[in-house]
């Protein structure tokens, strides 16, 4: 009984370490973190890394001193770059690469049973120049290319869509597909969990925008007794690369949560057929100068920045498959056709579009509330959001640089209700379709050395095999 009480009465864990620390985390400096080793009692420092497969890597320590550990934050550590990044051009007799880890991506690991500080890191080649093979390195070149020839930046959220499943019981007699859209408990067993998530996400730096039921259901079968329920959690808008950690670290902490309750959770585009599989579409909002630029102008047509984005996915869509729809099943996903995207074209609040613009929010007087963004709706949880939105940002430059750009989109312009016009060109149906869709755009992905043309072979190669 004592020590329940104890328990009870422990101070609960702060995660939010810019509460803690007392400013923002572009302010944060190694100092701030090594007190925070020590005024936590912190055991581990673990570097968090994209390997090439886009599942999120450890390496872990446990420092032996102050300056141990203010050497581990400044300087990363070796790793092998042939076993991180297989099959890129990595020499095996010549693998060593650096991870260089990011003071301001901080945050105190809340599933650890020892107290674990994570930094985020990117990767560097043995004479310190960024990976050309590494995700992180190729999101943040096309960045930089997009606003040295643009004078514009992206931001992006991910809409992070998952199915939890569990073992059915006699609780269990509320779920229906096509039914769980905004559902509440008890009519969704997944409502505590996703919660939980949100406000982890928050305290580790992940920017969310809001949490919700969504229409997937799919009732237990008598060879595995397991019920699945989907659920989906949308990030809030961040510069290209936040917004590709942000999808992974959801997906981490949805798994880990998950695992601890004894469920599953499932990312997969498809979980059976006839019924709602799992998009990760991304909203983009382009920028200047820090301020976020419009989508239409006052009289209502596509701003410049717009056409250019939106002109550019119309054409590289299909390329950018290979790095967001990658499994067999984001086809089946597709042919399916559950507001799942089958033409290549645009509209205003069209589900059925490859690229839409949702409604804009606003209040009583006209007030925006919110950015007004152009979503992306091809990617499906497969993704691999460091190169689906590198490559984003190239198709915008590419959208700038498309002669007869207006008639471009008026021609990949619909105002259908229903089905897409016959002649509307189709997304590619197979992996070989894909392939020849990324060669045909190869010359846009390489642009500045974001792509390595290694990478582009390797990834062509796996898709018509």
């Amino acid at each position: 009984m004592t020590e329940k009480k104890e328990a009870k009465s422990a101070a609960p864990v702060i995660l939010g370490l810019e509460s803690e620390l007392g400013k923002p985390r572009c302010e944060w400096t190694i100092h701030d973190l090594t007190d925070l080793f020590a005024s936590r009692n912190i055991r581990i420092l673990s570097l968090m890394h994209v390997g090439g497969d886009g599942w999120l890597k450890t390496l872990d320590f446990v420092p032996r001193s102050v300056d141990h550990l203010t050497d581990i934050i400044q300087g990363g550590e070796r790793a092998d770059g042939s076993s991180v990044f297989p099959g890129t051009g990595i020499p095996v007799d010549a693998s060593d690469i650096v991870l260089r880890p990011r003071v301001e991506s901080a945050f105190l690991d809340p599933f650890s049973s020892l107290p674990t500080l994570v930094l985020m890191c990117g990767h560097a080649a043995r004479d310190g120049t960024p990976l050309p093979q590494s995700p992180d390195t190729i999101l943040r070149r096309a960045c930089e290319l997009l606003k040295r020839e643009t004078g514009t930046e992206l931001t992006a959220l991910g809409e992070v869509e998952y199915f939890l499943g569990k073992r059915r019981d006699e609780n269990d007699i509320y779920g229906a597909d096509d039914r769980g859209y905004h559902a509440t408990s008890p009519f969704v067993f997944g409502e505590d969990l996703r919660r939980k998530a949100l406000a982890l996400l928050a305290d580790i730096g992940v920017a969310v925008k809001y949490g919700h039921s969504e229409v997937g259901y799919i009732e237990a079968k008598e060879i595995d007794g397991v019920i699945w329920e989907q659920h989906e959690i949308e990030l809030a808008l961040s510069p290209l690369p936040d917004a590709a950690e942000g999808v992974l670290l959801a997906q981490w902490v949805l798994r880990n949560l998950a695992h601890q309750r004894g469920m599953r959770c499932s990312t997969e585009p498809m979980m059976a057929e006839g019924h709602a599989g799992n998009g990760l579409h991304f909203h983009f909002a382009p920028m200047k100068n820090g301020a976020p630029l419009a989508i239409k102008n006052a009289d209502g047509e596509l701003s410049e920045a717009s056409r250019w984005l939106i002109g550019g996915l119309v054409q590289l869509g299909g390329a950018l498959m290979a790095f967001g729809n990658r499994v067999s099943d984001s086809f089946a996903r597709l042919k399916q056709g559950k507001e799942a995207p089958n033409a290549i074209v645009w509209g205003e609040f069209d589900r059925l579009a490859l690229i839409r613009l949702p409604v804009v929010t606003m209040d009583d007087h006209g007030r925006v509330i919110g950015s007004p963004t152009i979503e992306f709706r091809l990617p499906d949880g497969s993704v691999l959001p460091h190169l689906l939105l590198a490559g984003a940002a190239l198709a915008m430059v590419h959208g700038r640089d498309t002669a007869s750009l207006d008639d471009l989109l008026e021609r990949t312009s619909t105002a259908f209700k229903g089905e897409p016009a016959a002649d509307s060109p189709r997304v590619p149906r197979n992996f070989v379709e894909v392939a020849h869709a990324i060669e045909s755009y190869r010359d846009t992905l390489e642009l500045g050395g974001t792509f390595p043309a290694g990478l582009i072979d390797l990834t062509v190669a796996r898709l018509k095999s």
